[in-house]
């Protein structure tokens, strides 16, 4: 929907009544969305260009069936500010939704001004399409945004910019918008504000930040990309060129396009954590090492696919989230359980030994002792890493090991690991022999 904005002149009359000139507002030259996804809340900057008189003028604004801050309007001239004062902002009792701006000019003519405010019902998510190349050691990333607007307000040719990082509020922009009255409470007569400040809009430092005017806002560019830039503890994301994302629509916008990133494949295998199947993960490092590294990059949900046969066709290979990775920090994304790789340990014998006994005959300690054999197959065509933890169900513990185990580590008091790595369409087997004390035989 279209909000209206008119523009009333009031030519001043001596002796008389002051007469009301009525005009529309022409429509906005430009408009900047930033949205802080984790508030629910946007910026909006919008540009125009007024025709005013000399003396005062009355703008009309007005906000109904959307979900703008009215406590956040804020009107600035883009030109001739000596010459243009924005008096106050005026909400007139016993009306809705409205509030009136007083400029004073002292020129005739179009003189361009903005218009800013808060606004809720704006959101993004940010999703991922990651490519393995055959062999699986490198990655092409694609990175998207999806900005929804459920505003109320349409925004056509807008200059969207996208704000990772938690955004701290004293107020929720949605609530202020819905209330009937700008500030809760109906007032018994007309009641006048100056400018909103940053103090007014409730906001914390970083919206203040992302206000300043550090880019060419309104720039077309092909094809888009994202621009990120440092703002203290928040990054901006800036997509190049401008989209029309009316209210009620969702829209799709590219973000970024990495090849080649090397990562890691591991398969996991944990029956206390994952049960009797094997699970697939991902890894990679947001760094300049895996050719990224400059940004941190948004959590959002990523499917993988990699690249089969002569003419590349796509195998889907699983899907993920992630959350927020700081610059310098590793991902490791668990794209679920596989049949194609199997583990299957089988307990082969168990007996106890060693046993002990108080002065009256009662066994005091004793060991038990549990034979286990391992299989691990891959059927996949290409080479697997596979890691194997084993709880033995007691900080008392020793292990006997056998056969074709790969690399043994502890990987705490009570669990062990094995990391083997298979040729294509291979086997292994191993055996393990665990003797855990107990009672007296602890000491």
């Amino acid at each position: 929907m279209r909000r209206i904005i008119q523009l009333l002149v009031l030519a001043a009359a001596t002796g008389v009544q002051a007469k009301m000139d009525l005009a529309t507002i022409p429509t906005r030259d430009t408009v900047q969305l930033t949205i802080y996804n984790s508030a629910d809340m946007t910026l909006v900057r919008e540009q125009r260009a007024l025709t005013l008189k000399e003396g005062i003028n009355k703008l009309q604004f007005s906000w109904a069936n959307t979900l703008i801050d009215p406590t956040s309007l804020e009107m600035q001239p883009k030109a001739n500010a000596d010459k243009i004062d924005i008096l106050d902002l005026v909400y007139p009792p016993r009306v809705q939704n409205l509030g009136l701006w007083n400029v004073d000019s002292r020129v005739s003519g179009k003189s361009p001004v903005e218009i800013s405010y808060l606004t809720s019902g704006l959101s993004w998510r940010a999703f991922y399409m990651g490519t393995l190349t055959p062999d699986e050691t490198k990655l092409r990333l694609q990175g998207y945004v999806r900005v929804t607007n459920n505003s109320g307000e349409d925004y056509e040719n807008a200059q969207t910019r996208l704000i990772v990082g938690k955004v701290h509020m004293l107020d929720q922009i949605a609530e202020l918008a819905r209330q009937e009255h700008p500030y809760g409470t109906p007032r018994p007569e007309r009641v006048a504000y100056d400018r909103p400040t940053t103090s007014r809009m409730k906001v914390a430092k970083g919206v203040v930040m992302a206000m300043e005017d550090s880019v060419d806002y309104f720039g077309m560019a092909a094809p888009k990309e994202i621009k990120k830039e440092g703002l203290s503890e928040y990054f901006l994301y800036t997509i190049e060129g401008t989209e029309t994302i009316p209210t009620g629509w969702s829209k799709r916008l590219p973000s970024f396009d990495t090849d080649a990133i090397p990562v890691a494949n591991l398969y996991k295998f944990e029956e206390e954590r994952y049960g009797s199947h094997v699970r697939r993960f991902l890894s990679f490092k947001n760094d300049e090492e895996h050719a990224l590294g400059e940004t941190p990059i948004p959590g959002g949900s990523m499917r993988v696919f990699r690249l089969t046969g002569e003419a590349a066709h796509l195998a889907f290979e699983g899907q993920s989230s992630f959350k927020y990775i700081p610059i310098d920090e590793k991902v490791e994304l668990d794209l679920g359980r596989v049949e194609n790789v199997i583990v299957e340990p089988k307990r082969m014998k168990q007996a106890t030994a060693n046993h002990r006994f108080d002065r009256k005959g009662n066994v005091s300690g004793w060991d038990e002792i549990h034979d286990f054999e391992v299989e691990v197959r891959n059927t996949r065509p290409v080479p697997v890493k596979v890691e194997i933890k084993r709880n033995l169900g007691s900080t008392y513990w020793k292990i006997e090991k056998a056969g074709d185990f790969g690399t043994f580590e502890k990987d705490d008091a009570d669990t062990v690991k094995f990391t083997l790595e298979l040729p294509p369409e291979s086997k292994k087997t191993f055996t393990y022999q665990l003797t855990t004390n107990h009672g007296d035989n602890q000491q």
